[in-house]
């Protein structure tokens, strides 16, 4: 893996379609980790492997359930609550945010103390509402700061009632919702306010079904079933490739007006993100699912400059940096709209991408959960990444698209170059995503 600063340049257009194989999902795999580690048996197909897999894979190893490597992306995990034990140290999540927030949910139900601990950008990331949650079940939970760390004391759960804010996170909710088949009692779960990134919660609600688990979608809230036993049928589950890493390869078509095509994804994907595909249609991007027995989504960009839009990207938060990296590029202003969840990610999100676009020359506003670029000449920078994994590889798409007239006259072609500042920071979801772009050019540029 490249370490940065990295160089990008232009990528040469390619003159026939591509076809782009992203990994497995990290959505569907830490949930998957989850759901198998409370069935007995399971064979889990298309696993990513990335640093927040792998904090939770650790994680649940330190539960007691094991996981084992058959073959490169195919694992077997032996669970069930009986091998649940309450770790016998610190749980160290790194900046894995769906590591501490589902593994949470688990927690609650291993008797003993479980405490969470990540790094410095963890410090500062949102799970009150969660520890809220946990608390109406009964449970003592410690954390000061309404951050990580937090200790959980599990096991002496006495709720079956919860309300939470569903404004911040669907995380919050997944964390409940994979664990709470498990209980002895059925549980109901509010939700107050509109919930952010509902897709992930229906994902999440498919998921558990699958394994077994009982939920019934109820006005505002969910109802879970008890003592329900998990496991998938015929003990094997596969995961989809990751939507919101496929956004990369469709906006690089998009923007350069090529095709890209990404196997593994149709309509029928679990993941919201696959909406991102379907949104570039309005830059005049056409958009084209293979769906079925060899599921594939094809993206082909149009020959003329792709169309700034206005649009809500509530539903699929994750692909804001994506669109706002291409913007540059387009031919009017793009405004992104209703995405005030962006700002507790890895980063703040939201000002992050404001303040590196205005680092390339670009004229940004923006509000509390909106922003809108409108395109002025590129200069050459280096971006900051935040070490957000989203935040280089958005950046590394608009690099390489950029073309000769997108750039200020003013800088010498030598100069014409967008640099990464920490591309190791993909390792988070996505580690081959280096050597993926680098296929693209006709010699290797790094």
């Amino acid at each position: 893996m490249p370490v940065g600063p990295l160089a990008i340049p232009s990528l040469p257009k390619p003159t026939k379609p591509v076809t782009w194989t992203v990994p497995g999902s990290k959505s569907i795999t830490n949930r998957a980790y989850v759901l198998a580690a409370l069935s007995p048996r399971t064979v889990l197909h298309g696993v990513l492997e990335s640093d927040d897999t792998r904090r939770m894979r650790e994680c649940l190893d330190v539960f007691g359930v094991s996981v084992r490597d058959l073959h490169p992306g195919v694992v077997v995990i032996l669970g069930g609550r009986e091998r649940l034990r309450a770790p016998d140290r610190d749980l160290f999540v790194g900046n894995s945010g769906t590591t501490v927030r589902f593994l949470a949910g688990l927690a609650a139900l291993v008797p003993g103390r479980t405490t969470f601990v990540g790094d410095q950008h963890m410090a500062k990331r949102p799970i009150a509402d969660l520890v809220d949650g946990l608390r109406q079940l009964g449970l003592t939970v410690d954390c000061a700061t309404g951050c990580p760390p937090l200790t959980i004391h599990g096991g002496a759960i006495t709720g079956t009632q919860v309300t939470m804010n569903g404004e911040k996170s669907s995380q919050y909710f997944t964390a409940l919702l994979l664990s709470a088949g498990m209980l002895a009692v059925d549980l109901d779960i509010a939700v107050q306010g509109v919930p952010v990134s509902q897709p992930y919660i229906d994902m999440t609600i498919a998921m558990v079904r699958r394994f077994g688990g009982r939920i019934t979608a109820v006005e505002r809230g969910f109802h879970t079933t008890g003592s329900c036993t998990y496991g998938v049928a015929g003990g094997s589950y596969h995961i989809e490739p990751d939507a919101s890493s496929a956004s990369y390869p469709f906006a690089l078509a998009a923007a350069l007006g090529i095709t890209v095509s990404v196997p593994g994804l149709d309509r029928s994907s679990l993941q919201g993100d696959i909406g991102f595909a379907t949104m570039l249609s309005a830059l005049g991007a056409e958009v084209s699912f293979a769906d079925g027995g060899d599921p594939t989504t094809t993206v082909t960009g149009s020959r003329l400059p792709p169309r700034g839009i206005n649009v809500d990207m509530h539903h699929i938060s994750d692909t804001v940096m994506t669109l706002a990296a291409i913007a540059p590029l387009c031919d009017g202003s793009t405004t992104i709209r209703n995405v005030a969840n962006i700002r507790i990610k890895e980063t703040d999100r939201l000002i992050a991408t404001v303040n590196e676009l205005r680092r390339i020359g670009q004229q940004v506003e923006h509000g509390d959960d909106w922003l809108r670029i409108t395109p002025r000449p590129l200069k050459p920078a280096t971006i900051e990444c935040y070490s957000d994994h989203r935040m280089a590889m958005s950046f590394a798409v608009l690099a390489a698209a950029a073309r000769e007239h997108h750039w200020d006259t003013s800088v010498p072609t030598s100069e014409r170059i967008i640099r990464i500042a920490d591309p190791a920071c993909t390792a988070k979801t996505y580690p081959g995503f280096w050597d993926d772009l680098a296929k693209l050019y006709p010699t290797k540029p790094w």
